[in-house]
């Protein structure tokens, strides 16, 4: 094959340092925008991005040179800095993600569990939530080790 062909789209999940709720409503449109545009940067597509004050939910398309984890590495270190420059608030995110693969057939679900974060949190927090995400994705994890 004389061409390299993907579909990779991952449904990446991180939270604020703490979990405190860091993100003010004011602030998260400008914040996820920016954020979008770290991912084009790269070359990679962002399909959507929002969150609530203590988390951020993204689903990205990237191009298979572009590895993910510094992907996020750039995403997170200068949105943390755009927020303690920009909004002047003090600032910082947890250091892991989780991350999931989307197949093409199940992107418009995807879309709209982002698209709905805040009815999600009326019945569950972001604990649960990550958790939920991991089983459901059946992502082996140390309960001790999730939190920071």
């Amino acid at each position: 094959m004389s061409h390299t062909h993907s579909n990779l789209l991952s449904h990446i999940v991180f939270s604020t340092q703490g979990h405190l709720p860091l993100i003010p409503s004011e602030i998260k449109s400008e914040l996820f925008a920016y954020m979008g545009g770290l991912v084009k940067k790269l070359k990679g597509k962002p399909i959507i991005i929002n969150g609530m004050s203590d988390h951020v939910h993204m689903l990205i398309l990237l191009p298979p040179n572009v590895h993910l984890s510094e992907t996020m590495r750039l995403v997170k270190a200068n949105s943390s800095r755009c927020i303690k420059e920009r909004f002047g608030k003090k600032f910082a995110w947890q250091k892991g993600f989780g991350a999931f693969s989307v197949s093409r057939s199940n992107v418009d679900a995807v879309v709209r569990y982002i698209q709905n974060q805040e009815q999600h949190h009326t019945t569950f927090d972001f604990k649960m939530e990550f958790v939920s995400l991991l089983d459901k994705n059946h992502v082996e994890y140390d309960e001790k080790y999730l939190w920071d």
